[in-house]
């Protein structure tokens, strides 16, 4: 198959690599298609093997107890992959646990892989299923050391001597070429071709097995992050849960990062995915609205994610994520400033507040302080979190212009809110004539402060900001 190569295989505490060990190691290294080494070990974990793993793989904690423990076959271990492949059926699990292991020993580990699953898909394409039961199945192959390292390492051998014999030995020998200058990091169950995926600006989504995505991200290189993401499952819990899960990689391109921004943080509030959390849907947004009136009380009332207009945004303070969030928030405030909880509305109590009875109010509950002066001090502590009005006397455009592609897009912004993205005369037309209903959304918020403030500065490369209040810009 390769000029040098070593099959691999190893059994486990557990599926993941971060948090679980190693309980036996088996490897059988071939030299231009003979086996020149064979060797296997079992490794105490160094901690409890679970009654379904004993079960499962037939090694007991009583079996690994006088076992040695990684250190001590690490060693001969790099010595029979010294200049080898390393070959393993699901071979990013195997890859994951090891790299792990030699990095607790501060040790690093350089090796080319290569997965077994990956090449019987690209052999046997006319089969679904590629996992070591489904193969042996086919290919009426047996064993009685099923989930043992060395049983399943002779049946993945015995696979390879077959499918040589079958398909020809330089067919194998082609196809698991190919594997190796492509990525062998790739999860062995994903059917996107991951060399279709361009390397530009836009938005990703992972699915599984559903019609609902597992995870959507953005990316100004797009193939770039999505291969980010399977190097990063040996080291990540939540990366190796979607590397396991993931099936097919759906993309959409955008002119540039504000595309892929404002995409992104559409398409997850649309569809939830599971292991998204930061931009999903908020429908307990809430902010404190100041009164006018220095001796009004409350001082601050709570308003509504349904009440948040951006039109009254001049006397609205911190927009929060929920209500609990927006009173902790309010109390560090006070607390702070030595301001009023009564006064503010955290206390409805009469008379002299707690917090000045231990003298963190300056007493403008019981007339140690006038409420002009008070009202003066909460505004000045409240001003880092004022929300911003919009600046501009109508909507706005972001032109996003990608040189490689050619593509342009035009992104439609009024009070905050994203109307839409326009790819042409018709499109920018309808955008700027029709009435749409405004919804605030925090991270566009967040996003505009930053790249639309002042008006002709946006933040963002091979974009140019433009006003519709004097005429119509084309595409």
């Amino acid at each position: 198959m390769l000029p040098c190569y070593v099959m691999l295989d190893l059994e486990t505490t557990g599926g993941n690599p971060v948090q679980d060990r190693i309980t036996e190691i088996a490897a059988v290294r071939v030299e231009n298609g003979v086996e020149v080494a064979r060797w296997s070990t079992l490794v105490n974990p160094g901690t409890s093997i679970s009654p379904f793993i004993q079960n499962l793989t037939g090694i007991t904690n009583e079996m690994v107890e006088q076992a040695p423990g990684f250190d001590e076959v690490a060693k001969p271990l790099m010595a029979l992959l010294k200049d080898a492949v390393l070959v393993a059926h699901n071979v990013r699990f195997d890859h994951g646990f090891l790299l792990n292991e030699f990095a607790r020993l501060e040790t690093p580990l350089r090796v080319k892989t290569l997965c077994t699953v990956r090449l019987s898909r690209l052999l046997y394409p006319q089969f679904k299923s590629h996992g070591l039961d489904a193969i042996m199945l086919r290919h009426g192959l047996k064993t009685t050391a099923r989930h043992r390292a060395m049983g399943d390492v002779d049946m993945v051998l015995a696979w390879l001597a077959q499918a040589e014999e079958a398909l020809g030995v330089s067919q194998v020998q082609q196809q698991a070429l190919t594997l190796l200058q492509g990525s062998a990091a790739l999860p062995p169950q994903l059917e996107t071709n991951v060399t279709d995926i361009p390397d530009t600006a836009g938005v990703y989504l992972f699915f599984g097995e559903g019609p609902l995505p597992l995870y959507i991200g953005k990316s100004i290189k797009l193939r770039s992050r999505v291969m980010s993401h399977f190097q990063a499952a040996s080291r990540e819990a939540r990366e190796m849960r979607i590397a396991q899960e993931i099936r097919r990689v759906e993309w959409i391109e955008t002119a540039g990062e504000l595309g892929a921004l404002l995409l992104e943080a559409r398409l997850v509030k649309e569809k939830q995915p599971v292991y998204n959390r930061q931009l999903r849907r908020e429908r307990t947004l809430c902010a404190w609205r100041l009164d006018e009136n220095p001796k009004a009380r409350p001082l601050l009332t709570m308003v509504r994610a349904e009440a948040l207009q951006p039109q009254q945004f001049g006397r609205l303070y911190g927009v929060y994520r929920s209500k609990n969030q927006a009173l902790s928030g309010l109390r560090e405030l006070a607390d702070k400033h030595q301001l009023c909880p009564q006064a503010l509305g955290l206390e409805s109590s009469k008379g002299r507040c707690f917090a000045h009875q231990i003298g963190r109010c300056k007493g403008v509950c019981c007339e140690g302080e006038t409420p002009e002066l008070h009202y003066l001090r909460l505004t000045l502590a409240l001003n880092e979190q004022k929300l911003q009005v919009w600046p501009h006397p109508g909507k706005v455009g972001l032109r996003e212009h990608n040189a490689q592609s050619g593509r342009s897009d035009i992104h439609i912004f009024d009070q905050w809110c994203h109307l839409a993205t326009v790819h042409d005369e018709a499109e920018l037309e309808d955008a700027l004539t029709g009435r749409q209903t405004l919804a605030f959304d925090l991270d566009t918020y967040r996003l505009l402060i930053k790249h639309l403030m002042p008006l002709g500065k946006p933040g963002l490369k091979s974009s140019k900001l433009i006003s519709f209040d004097e005429a119509r810009i084309p595409i």
